[in-house]
């Protein structure tokens, strides 16, 4: 590797996606990709690692990963593992040092991560994490598509506002799927059944994550679903804000799009904090 070029990869192999990136030394995302592994967890990270290696010829790598299934990887390419939380954490404290919380939804798990600040300025975190159950998680929302047969190419065009609410227990997946089912031979329209579900899970997140913390804005939402499926971002600046004016939390002045939203790149922070947390 003497006298190459290096460059940082961080690999998040995740439940039921990985996603990689490449990273310079001022941690500019030179190449990224995401998709399903379809349980072909270590197949999808060589085949990402080959075309990084296709598309950087000449260059030496330093190879970080993270997730669930990275633990059992990392040694097999030679890679440093990097705990999820600690990726997590770190990359939203680089790239957005004003945070105040995060929510991340992934396949199987989710997360909330909350900053807190002491009459001295030190600032500590809280973490809470669901991942013994998928239930309020992706793979929910994927077993519901294919229920009320919506593509995820339409269901990223719905927005939450204006629809009719119908009960949806979120807090397992086998009882959204028959309130689901339910819904679906009640004749109710596949969009409204949508939205309730992701009202559901983010009610769901709310009670069980939360666990009675207030969220501090700005809140940054990560993680697939929150990527592509625009009406968790509006259920979220309509439902954060009711559990502030409960708790007497006075955000910031801001428009809310500018206290709860997505950032650029959300679905690969888990990936650049891996890179910035070990390097």
């Amino acid at each position: 590797m003497t006298g190459l070029k290096t460059l940082q990869i961080g690999i998040d192999v995740g439940s039921t996606t990985v996603k990689a990136v490449v990273l310079d030394n001022n941690a500019k995302i030179l190449w990224k990709n995401y998709k399903r592994h379809n349980a072909r967890q270590a197949e999808l990270v060589l085949e990402f690692l080959n075309s990084i290696e296709s598309d950087f010829p000449d260059t030496g790598f330093e190879t970080f990963i993270t997730g669930s299934g990275g633990r059992v990887i990392a040694p097999q390419i030679n890679a440093r593992y990097i705990q999820e939380v600690n990726a997590v954490t770190y990359a939203v404290e680089k790239i957005h040092p004003n945070a105040g919380s995060v929510i991340e939804i992934g396949g199987q798990d989710a997360k909330v991560i909350i900053w807190k600040q002491d009459d001295q300025g030190r600032k500590s975190t809280l973490t809470f994490m669901n991942d013994k159950c998928a239930g309020g998680t992706g793979a929910t929302i994927d077993k519901i598509f294919g229920k009320i047969g919506l593509p995820i190419e339409d269901a990223a065009t719905i927005s939450a506002e204006g629809k009719t609410i119908h009960h949806i227990a979120a807090k397992c997946g086998v009882f959204a799927e028959t309130d689901v089912v339910g819904l679906v031979k009640a004749g109710i329209d596949r969009e409204e059944i949508f939205v309730s579900l992701c009202t559901a899970i983010v009610k769901q997140n709310l009670e069980v994550l939360v666990r009675g913390n207030i969220l501090r804005d700005k809140v940054i939402l990560l993680g697939g679903p929150h990527t592509y499926l625009k009406a968790f971002t509006d259920l979220w600046r309509l439902h954060i804000p009711q559990t502030w004016e409960l708790h007497g939390w006075k955000p910031a002045d801001l428009p809310v799009e500018q206290l709860i939203f997505v950032p650029d790149d959300a679905q690969f922070f888990a990936a650049i904090g891996a890179v910035l947390f070990g390097r």
